[in-house]
């Protein structure tokens, strides 16, 4: 890979990642890849403002810069102003950022278009030739995010984890179908009897959720709607035995924790975007990602396109994972 060695010593790394949740994640397959290969080096990190605090216990942190959208694009005049003044080893851009191009570094690694095919992941690790053997993402937890966890997700019975937002309303599966999903996963006859559902999303999504957090009985209920940091997030879903939620940046936080996640697809393309990770599956609606789109599709604007996804059909998903993970663990 053209590396050499004797960078090691007070090493340099920009990595400049995204702005949405679930593409940061996917980014810090990289980044662990980086830490291990190089871990002495100091690394600064650019990324938008909701991603920020997914980076704050990386090893070799140096400093994040976050890069707030400004009118005319003078975020990225910013970074540049910011890390002009630095002889960098490495520069990993997967922004494709033109100024990041003119900064002094030994090794520049860009995301282009003409790698914008596969998944997302293998997207990422071409950048640096790393497509055939993908590093998957990692997220970093201390251990003040591990106590608040062990205090949310107590010791007891098994904990489903529900992520039920998305940042589209058209990917977002209906509140009542989580919570028909909910009853009969934790049932006396179900997958987890007499188990526990922690629902996570943000406190803006509240509204989202409401329905869904009243449909489960209090006792079983670990409602963390708002209640945690990202990194918290992180620390409570390595609790829970298992991740069902719709195509979020939650979703991949779930995938990163390492726990079995189902992905809920419509709208949008799971070859693409799917979670990651041997534990991982995904389920969609019947009809494909292009028949699924409306005339007059908008992200912002559309209602939910999730309703044809039955819950039967998510619980023989959930099936086949359990019988998966069961399977490997035998192995």
């Amino acid at each position: 890979m053209g590396y050499s060695q004797s960078y090691n010593h007070f090493m340099r790394i920009l990595f400049v990642t995204a702005t949405r949740i679930g593409d940061a994640v996917l980014s810090t397959g990289l980044l662990k890849h980086l830490t291990e290969l190089f871990p002495d080096a100091r690394i600064t990190i650019a990324c938008g403002p909701v991603a920020a605090e997914l980076f704050e216990e990386v090893p070799g942190l140096e400093r994040v810069i976050v890069l707030e959208k400004m009118v005319a694009s003078l975020h990225w005049l910013r970074l540049w102003a910011l890390s002009v003044g630095i002889l960098w080893d490495i520069v990993v851009d997967l922004r494709s950022a033109p100024l990041t191009y003119l900064l002094a570094a030994k090794k520049h690694y860009h995301l282009h278009k003409r790698q914008h095919d596969g998944h997302r992941i293998r997207q990422l690790a071409r950048v640096m030739g790393l497509e055939k053997n993908p590093p998957l993402p990692r997220l970093w937890n201390a251990s003040k995010h591990n106590d608040v966890a062990s205090k949310l997700i107590a010791e007891g019975g098994p904990v489903l984890a529900i992520g039920p937002t998305a940042n589209w309303r058209a990917k977002v599966w209906g509140a009542e179908k989580f919570a028909e999903l909910c009853q009969r996963v934790i049932a006396p006859d179900g997958f987890y009897p007499n188990g526990r559902i922690a629902i996570f999303g943000s406190l803006e999504e509240r509204p989202q959720v409401t329905k869904l957090v009243d449909a489960i009985p209090i006792e079983q209920r670990i409602d963390l709607v708002g209640q945690v940091s990202l990194l918290e997030v992180h620390a409570c879903l390595k609790r829970c035995v298992c991740f069902i939620g719709n195509d979020s940046g939650l979703m991949h936080v779930a995938a990163a924790s390492g726990i079995p996640t189902l992905g809920l697809f419509g709208p949008s393309r799971e070859e693409l975007y799917g979670p990651c990770g041997d534990l991982a599956a995904t389920v969609r609606t019947p009809e494909n990602f292009e028949l699924i789109h409306p005339v007059g599709f908008n992200h912002k604007t559309t209602n939910s396109l999730m309703h044809s996804l039955s819950v039967d059909q998510v619980i023989d998903a959930l099936s086949a994972l359990i019988k998966k993970v069961e399977g490997k663990c035998r192995a």
